[in-house]
């Protein structure tokens, strides 16, 4: 019986196995989500592919890696098109893929509705991040392909509007490597000082040409849409058709629904901008006109309804010589009239002697009068003196009324003395200025001090004061 079962070598199951995987599959076109996902120094991508009931390996070769069509990430649904195989080393099979494509336009709408949110909730599409164009730009920078209708749409529309000089960044627009090519372009034209040979854009352009959503994608990846917002330089994007919109579209400072229409946005048109100034500079001609001539009407109504300035200052001359003339006329006249009429009042005036006579009268009887009555005022006075020498005891009366009252004033004012408090053994304090010190707490240690007793006065100097006690040493 064992005689029957063919034997053969592990190499030889392997390679059978292998020609059958590849012989009854060739190419095979394989949908699932993208697992354990890595990229090794090799260039080779390993990865896996799963759905509900099952995975696969997968591996994509370095040189397939720039035609796979998309960058591969774990949780991406795609559709990978290759070769299963199988290798006999590790007992195992792999689909070997050549190209990658997206599961669908929903699974591609749903990764991007992900990233707007998440990038909306950053504050990445806010107006207030968007830059101003410059009104005419010297350097425009664009980022685009190199072959194509679009850079030539770009060059045309400027060249024909207003000549720039303009900065080409060649890129990938599409497929493995697009998405980092465009974000470094972008993040190269910022970095640009202008202080070199290559001149520093004032406005950059990323743009290209229409397409399918997959082809558009390198436009919706996150390290391009984060370049466009760390970019310092105002930036118009560009991309697919006037319906096509990408997310690089919220993130620049301005969408345009073509690439001719950005460069329409970059720089005005010469004709319109000259057509303009010719306009403005007719209007402004006929305005100066007008002002003129209506500041020149305006003068000469003016100057119709100003006098004759000669005629009146001939006149005012001719006045001023009448009334100089009138004055000198008049001035004799008017001095002779008032002298006259002095001498007439002078002599219709009385006497001084007429005046003061009366009132000299009326003085001379006033001091007789006054001379009487001091003269008996003097004779009654001596009189009562003559008759108080005669009787000496009123006034001796007097006199001891006087000094009783006397003496009691000085027994009060003795009572009041501060000398009769010394006298009791009290002693007054007080400092050099004479001010009386009543508390110990004025004592200063070192202070010089008057002591009056009630037989003299003495100097002493403070050694120490003790307020809290009320002692003082001296």
């Amino acid at each position: 019986m064992a005689g029957n079962v063919p034997e053969y070598s592990v190499s030889e199951i392997s390679g059978a196995i292998r020609r059958t995987l590849e012989g009854n599959f060739g190419r095979v076109r394989v949908r699932g989500e993208i697992t354990e996902f890595k990229r090794y120094p090799s260039g080779h991508l390993y990865f896996s592919l799963k759905d509900e009931g099952g995975k696969i390996a997968g591996v994509v070769w370095r040189g397939s890696v720039s035609r796979l069509g998309l960058a591969p990430e774990n949780g991406l649904e795609i559709i990978a098109t290759g070769k299963v195989s199988s290798y006999g080393e590790r007992s195992s099979y792999q689909l070997i893929v050549e190209r990658m494509e997206y599961a669908g336009e929903g699974a591609l709408l749903a990764r991007i509705e992900r990233l707007r949110l998440k990038l909306a909730a950053e504050g990445l599409f806010d107006a207030a991040r968007k830059r101003a164009l410059p009104f005419l730009p010297d350097v425009i920078g664009i980022v685009t392909s190199a072959q194509g209708a679009v850079l030539h749409d770009i060059r045309t529309t400027v060249a024909r509007r207003f000549p720039r000089r303009l900065l080409v960044w060649p890129v990938a627009v599409q497929g493995e490597g697009a998405a980092g090519q465009v974000a470094a372009a972008i993040a190269g034209f910022d970095a640009i000082d202008g202080r070199g040979a290559v001149p520093r854009p004032d406005v950059l352009i990323v743009a290209r040409g229409g397409g399918s959503l997959e082809d558009l994608m390198a436009f919706n990846d996150e390290a391009v849409l984060r370049a466009v917002d760390a970019c310092r330089i105002p930036l118009i994007s560009a991309v697919g058709h006037e319906t096509d919109t990408t997310l690089i579209d919220f993130v620049s400072d301005r969408r345009a629904p073509t690439p001719t229409a950005a460069a329409e946005m970059a720089v005005p048109a010469r004709a319109e901008l000259v057509a303009d100034l010719a306009h403005r500079a007719a209007r402004l001609t006929s305005g100066l006109a007008r002002l003129t001539q209506t500041a020149r009407l305006r003068l000469d109504r003016t100057a119709a309804r100003m006098p004759d300035l000669p005629s009146l200052l001939a006149t005012a001359r001719m006045r001023v010589d009448d009334r100089g003339e009138r004055l000198d006329r008049a001035l004799p006249g008017l001095i002779e009239r008032r002298r006259a009429a002095l001498l007439a009042t002078g002599r219709m005036m009385p006497s001084p002697l007429l005046l003061t006579g009366p009132g000299r009268a009326r003085l001379d009887l006033v001091a007789s009068h006054l001379l009487s009555g001091l003269r008996q005022a003097l004779r009654d006075r001596r009189a009562r003196t003559d008759r108080a020498r005669l009787s000496p005891a009123p006034l001796a009366a007097m006199v001891r009324e006087r000094r009783a009252h006397l003496n009691g004033l000085a027994g009060r004012l003795e009572s009041l003395s501060p000398m009769a408090v010394l006298e009791r053994g009290y002693v007054l304090v007080r400092d050099p200025s004479g001010v009386a010190v009543t508390r110990a707490a004025d004592v200063r240690p070192g202070s010089r001090l008057e002591l009056t007793f009630a037989d003299g006065v003495t100097e002493v100097r403070a050694v120490r004061a003790d307020s809290s006690q009320g002692q003082l040493d001296l």
